[in-house]
């Protein structure tokens, strides 16, 4: 009581407004560098799982930082050097040249035979899995329950196991050593088929196709200026799967097509390492691993481009307002 009037004294009887608050609610202000309490939205670190996603992390990004270090190297520096560092030389340019003209630039030829590959394979299997997704999830059919017991089955099942049966059917046709002994295998994505099933089950009001309906429109239209934009994330989707694995594609090429003319770049790479591996063949490592990284730069590329779309849908729907 003294000590508060004497304060009180010295400051003319007033006092401090901050002094004030303090004393009215002393905790009215949390304590400088107190943490808030672990909740659901904010919650405990976890050192295990932070351990494991960067060990995933270094098993994901190791590779490619050592395709994009030994890209630079000449092929006595592939094997005088350090396979995660640099050699004296930075030969990543000449390297690049080298690639796209050796052998009369048999490259540039597997390049274009890929982009039709995958403009018509992914490109028509993404067309075919939007309008059967779309059909199959608005549309009733006889027979509908049916074709959703296929599409599991053919899910289910791994393209290795119909690689010879198509083959020996491509053959009576005499389709095989051309190029739509490739394309027309990746026309059909039963995964694809799915996806888009039942995206378009979720994402597409059965309310709003009727409104349209009523007003007139017909089904094309009300497919085209209704239903495809809210299909775009998982369209996008199933793009991205098509495309990712007509590039990547390996075991098809390489049973079906015997002409290198015909090669993609996974058959074409692959055959300039069988030419590095055979005695008096020309070593071409380095050509190889600079075309591995020049194969993977549009496939980047691409999914940067795609990306936005492909986020900007991803949780339509998941919130009810």
């Amino acid at each position: 009581m003294t000590t508060s009037l004497t304060t009180a004294a010295a400051t003319g009887g007033a006092e401090p407004a901050g002094a004030a608050a303090v004393t009215a609610s002393p905790s009215a202000a949390p304590r400088r560098g107190k943490r808030l309490p672990h909740t659901p939205l904010n919650p405990r670190p976890s050192l295990a799982l932070t351990l494991l996603t960067g060990l995933a992390l270094v098993y994901t990004l190791l590779p490619l930082a050592w395709l994009v270090i030994n890209a630079t190297k000449d092929q006595k520096g592939l094997l005088d050097s350090f396979g995660l560092w640099f050699a004296d030389d930075f030969n990543l340019w000449d390297n690049v040249t080298r690639t796209l003209t050796y052998d009369d630039g048999v490259f540039v030829r597997w390049l274009l035979n890929t982009l039709l590959y995958v403009a018509a394979g992914a490109g028509g299997a993404t067309v075919l899995a939007v309008l059967g997704g779309y059909a199959l999830a608005k549309f009733n059919f006889p027979g509908r329950k049916a074709v959703f017991a296929v599409v599991l089955g053919a899910v289910a099942v791994p393209g290795t196991a119909l690689a010879v049966p198509t083959f020996l059917m491509f053959s009576k046709m005499g389709l095989t050593n051309t190029p739509w002994a490739v394309i027309i295998p990746s026309l059909i994505s039963p995964f694809g088929l799915y996806l888009m099933w039942v995206f378009a089950a979720e994402a597409i009001p059965t309310e709003l196709l009727e409104a349209a309906r009523v007003d007139g429109s017909g089904e094309l239209r009300t497919f085209f200026t209704i239903a495809l934009p809210l299909l775009m994330p998982g369209t996008v989707t199933v793009l991205l799967f098509s495309m990712v694995a007509t590039w990547n594609n390996y075991f098809l090429p390489l049973i079906m097509i015997k002409d290198p003319d015909w090669y993609p770049l996974t058959l074409g790479l692959s055959a300039w390492n069988s030419q590095a591996q055979t005695a008096g063949g020309e070593a071409v490592f380095d050509l190889i691993i600079t075309g591995s990284l020049l194969t993977i730069v549009p496939i980047v590329v691409i999914f940067l481009l795609l990306q936005r779309f492909w986020q900007s849908g991803l949780a339509a729907g998941s919130v009810k307002e």
